[in-house]
């Protein structure tokens, strides 16, 4: 649910970025060297796919498939390991949070 609230909320803002880049990038092809041209509409057609299909589509596709996963190997859904003898915490441990 969060991915889709992110997306409705970001999802202007994201295309309208990606369309000023793109466009930003076609004004190259105006150029008259012919590498600089090729560049500009080779990055802008990439910036496009990757605003509208990437990023629209296919972030918040995985998203929702994985869910809590599409963290992993992180620790953000671990806790870090107490020592019972001095109450601190493990340097460089964790473990899986309780499932409630």
């Amino acid at each position: 649910k969060g991915s889709l609230i992110a997306l409705s909320s970001t999802g202007g803002v994201i295309t309208s970025a990606g369309l000023v880049l793109a466009a930003t990038f076609l004004v190259l092809g105006s150029l008259p060297l012919v590498f600089l041209a090729q560049l500009g509409v080779a990055v802008a057609l990439g910036v496009l796919l990757d605003t509208m299909i990437v990023r629209s589509v296919l972030v918040t596709a995985i998203n929702l498939d994985l869910g809590g996963k599409i963290w992993w190997p992180s620790t953000l859904d671990r806790d870090p390991v107490i020592d019972p003898d001095s109450g601190a915490a493990a340097a460089d441990t964790w473990a899986p949070k309780a499932k409630v």
